[in-house]
């Protein structure tokens, strides 16, 4: 029963995969057995994730890219393609925040989040989907966000580009649905990492947890097993779903 969650011999493209939940889903690509192509803009937190992932006795390939940069795009997948030979998964991780008010915003602060947190992806998904439909087979995750579901104030750009992303990754599933790939979107919640974790501890933090039904802001690794049943055969006749994990905030 567990061989369908098992990824052993497939190759795997996580963008955003420096740090916080793009690192910790790279890390669970490699533990059921993937290969792993990491790219995101800081070199140093990849090579990072790449140690972790050799020291599991996997392969990892470092593809420095700026998802906002179409030439980066082509690049690393092509880096990744050719030391592989084939991405069977592809996780479209990378993001950035958005906070700001309508009435303050600026096209520069509107169109980089669209570039980092929707275009980016959809030209990532163009550059490595080529070689799934030529294989007739593909998994594509695309990480969005329970602000794509639910209105945050404040963030429009980010929920707009969420909100994209996931109306992607239904329109998506119904093309290429008959080339063998699922291609499903997770919505996070709210996790603890290193870059929010001072501003939890604020009133203004704490706040925002006891919205939370279970009381309690997810840890990293509580994406693992969510991440895993879209990437593996489990979720073989799942296409154009989007799995929220987040506590049951969206309930509140």
């Amino acid at each position: 029963m567990m061989d369908i969650f098992s990824l052993q011999g497939k190759k795997a493209f996580v963008s955003g995969a420096s740090r916080g939940l793009g690192r910790q889903m790279a890390l669970t690509m490699a533990e059921a057995g993937a290969d792993v192509a990491l790219a995101a803009r800081n070199l140093e937190g990849l090579k990072e994730t790449a140690a972790l992932i050799k020291k599991m006795g996997r392969e990892a390939v470092v593809c420095p890219m700026d998802i906002s940069k179409l030439e980066d795009i082509d690049r690393a997948v092509e880096a990744a393609v050719k030391t592989f030979g084939r991405v069977d998964i592809l996780i479209n991780n990378s993001g950035i925040a958005g906070e700001s008010p309508v009435a303050e915003m600026t096209p520069e602060k509107w169109d980089r989040v669209m570039d980092v947190n929707l275009r980016g992806h959809v030209f990532c998904t163009k550059a490595i989907g080529r070689h799934m439909i030529k294989n007739q087979y593909g998994k594509i995750i695309n990480i969005a966000s329970i602000v794509g579901i639910m209105p945050v104030v404040y963030n429009s750009p980010y929920a707009a580009a969420k909100a994209g992303l996931i109306l992607l990754t239904k329109t998506l599933a119904l093309e290429w649905a008959r080339y063998n790939i699922q291609v499903n979107a997770l919505c996070p919640g709210y996790f603890l990492t290193d870059l929010n974790r001072d501003f939890f501890q604020t009133p203004a933090g704490q706040k925002v947890i006891s919205r939370i039904p279970m009381r309690r802001l997810a840890d990293v690794k509580e994406i693992r097993g969510a991440t895993l049943l879209l990437a593996s055969d489990a979720s073989s006749f799942i296409t154009g779903s989007v799995l929220v994990v987040d506590g049951g905030h969206i309930l509140g």
